[in-house]
């Protein structure tokens, strides 16, 4: 069964493609037709290409994987931002770095001096210093945590990255190509599908579709990271049940149920 039912995708408007006068020919095989001057998306073939990336993300985060969520257009930004702290990942919203990637090492220093701002406002530093000081310093913290809240606490390149409108995020997928690290996102009919991985075809111009799609994305990877919690309890359940064997003082099994491990 699909993670996705095509009512769902034709509610939110999954459908709508960009004005025929504007697609990529590249995008041909997943259009499903032309209206009134607007290319009709074939939504049979999205169902499938959800389940796909679905399993996709699923397979980075069982694998202890971390994902970059990566959109910056108005119609995307708090789709991605609360998708993403839903399922435990890392985000850019506002405004891709040049080199956020490919020159981690600068950003790591950057994402450095935000901890240290963060820290002198919590320890009561910014209570010792000048008052125009700390008007200085708290615009600096503002403009770090806007551009790079939401990789803070990444510690290396993520092993894949969703992306909302590759043609958008050009930059972005030109140094997950030179990284090598995968591409998985939504491609309108003005985008190249050849630079993603696993694309899923789609509006990604409309705010209900985009937080359609990044939704269910989040959903593969939290489903993923409770099964393996689900495993490791049950491992851990059978460790119990071994350590217990030959226990005349041992509880019973409907006890054990009740502890948490």
């Amino acid at each position: 069964m699909s993670v996705i039912s095509m009512k769902q995708l034709l509610e939110a408007g999954v459908h709508f493609g960009h004005q025929t006068r504007r697609w990529n020919p590249k995008m041909a095989p997943y259009i499903y037709t032309e209206r009134n001057g607007i290319h009709i998306i074939d939504l049979q073939q999205s169902v499938g290409m959800v389940d796909t990336a679905y399993n996709a993300m699923s397979d980075v985060a069982k694998d202890g994987g971390k994902i970059l969520f990566v959109g910056t257009k108005k119609q995307a930004q708090d789709a991605i931002k609360e998708e993403a702290e839903r399922c435990g990942m890392y985000y850019v919203n506002e405004r891709w770095l040049g080199g956020m990637l490919t020159n981690f090492k600068t950003i790591q220093s950057r994402i450095k001096r935000l901890h240290q701002l963060e820290e002198m406002s919590e320890d009561g530093t910014f209570d010792l210093l000048p008052k125009k000081e700390v008007i200085k310093l708290k615009k600096e913290w503002e403009k770090l945590e806007k551009n790079l809240g939401g990789i803070k606490d990444m510690k290396n390149i993520p092993d894949a990255i969703f992306i909302v409108d590759p043609k958008k995020e050009r930059i972005c997928v030109q140094e997950a190509h030179t990284l090598g690290i995968p591409l998985i996102g939504i491609c309108d009919t003005n985008c190249d599908p050849d630079e993603l991985d696993y694309l899923i075809p789609g509006n990604d111009d409309a705010i209900r579709a985009v937080k359609l799609i990044v939704a269910k994305m989040a959903d593969a990877v939290i489903e993923a990271n409770q099964g393996e919690q689900g495993e490791l309890l049950a491992v851990s359940e059978d460790a119990a049940d071994d350590s217990l064997e030959g226990n005349e003082f041992a509880p019973e099994k409907e006890d054990l149920d009740e502890r948490q491990f």
